[in-house]
């Protein structure tokens, strides 16, 4: 399961935080202010997902470098065409003539597409940008127990949004049998995950066919999350959205502005409110929340901000 804490107020700019149960790494989205982000948390980042980066969403990436500097861990940075040069520039701003070669490695992932993007690797002290493959796959970013693939979204600027899928896990319900726990419970689901029918498991001295022990297994859903930035409330937009994040469990959406101020979403190639919320009813979203709001707003109005995305979201019908 995914846990996921927006790290900057409602009046900063935006940063959200994922973590996965049993797991020792922390996944960042955006680099906005964010003034309920922790050192240790900062530590603990593995990768960095970037939608685009207008200063909102980037201007606090130097505090992700002032403290994993030193770690000496591998930081994947993933972001869209221009990211490597970009996050290069940002290092390259200050003097590390104090830092040791192997004090941290940035590998940049610069998505040109949802299914191929160029790898760069970035090291102290020089900072040279050196391209190190290029990569043809329908997942960004992978791990042994999720992995997290991406669509592109028009904001008048190319910006990437991400999907976080959990596998599937084979669970048994061995309470319902007779047979003890023991090793042939991981061949078992070895053999029904490999497609061996065939295959024979041993219980408490007895051979069985794995084919005949499959009943006592069942698939179980993995968990998703999606986080969407800063988009056009376009039909285009809401197609690629709709697409990719159908069904999708817990889905983060920008809903920069009030219904009243839909003018100035469409000529700032931002969503609002009532757009933001039926695109996620749309898309059979689960659990839709609404996040970064203009900062021109005061508290009331971001309050009749979310109440206008919940009404679109709880109106809309599904077609």
């Amino acid at each position: 399961m995914f846990t996921t804490t927006v790290k900057s107020t409602s009046e900063e700019d935006i940063s959200i935080l994922i973590q996965k149960d049993n797991h020792s790494w922390n996944y960042l989205c955006d680099c906005g202010e964010a003034s309920g982000l922790t050192v240790k948390e900062i530590q603990n980042v593995k990768a960095v997902f970037i939608s685009h980066t207008h200063i909102d969403h980037f201007i606090n990436f130097d505090a992700i470098i002032r403290h994993q500097i030193g770690t000496e861990e591998h930081v994947i940075i993933c972001g869209p065409k221009g990211i490597a040069a970009q996050v290069q520039s940002k290092l390259q701003g200050y003097t590390w003539n104090l830092i040791n070669e192997g004090a941290i490695t940035y590998e940049v992932r610069e998505l040109l597409s949802e299914n191929y993007y160029e790898v760069y690797e970035l090291k102290p002290a020089k900072w040279e940008l050196e391209k190190v493959k290029k990569v043809t796959n329908n997942f960004i970013f992978e791990d042994k127990d999720f992995h997290i693939s991406c669509v592109m979204l028009d904001h008048k600027i190319q910006t990437v949004a991400y999907r976080f899928q959990e596998r599937e896990k084979v669970k048994i319900d061995i309470k319902n049998t007779n047979f003890k726990p023991g090793k042939w419970v991981k061949e078992l689901k070895e053999a029904f995950e490999s497609d061996v029918k065939e295959k024979e498991i041993r219980i408490e001295d007895e051979n069985y066919k794995a084919e005949d022990l499959f009943y006592l297994l069942k698939i179980e859903k993995g968990d998703s999350l999606g986080i969407i930035m800063d988009h056009a409330a376009s039909e285009e937009n809401h197609i690629k959205i709709k697409t990719h994040f159908s069904g999708c469990k817990n889905v983060y959406i920008e809903s920069f502005y009030l219904n009243e101020d839909k003018d100035l979403a469409e000529k700032n190639f931002h969503s609002y409110a009532a757009k933001s919320g039926e695109i996620m009813k749309r898309s059979e979203i689960e659990n839709p929340i609404p996040v970064h709001f203009s900062r021109k707003y005061k508290e009331e109005q971001r309050n009749q901000l979310q109440k206008e995305f919940y009404t679109a979201f709880q109106e809309t019908k599904i077609s």
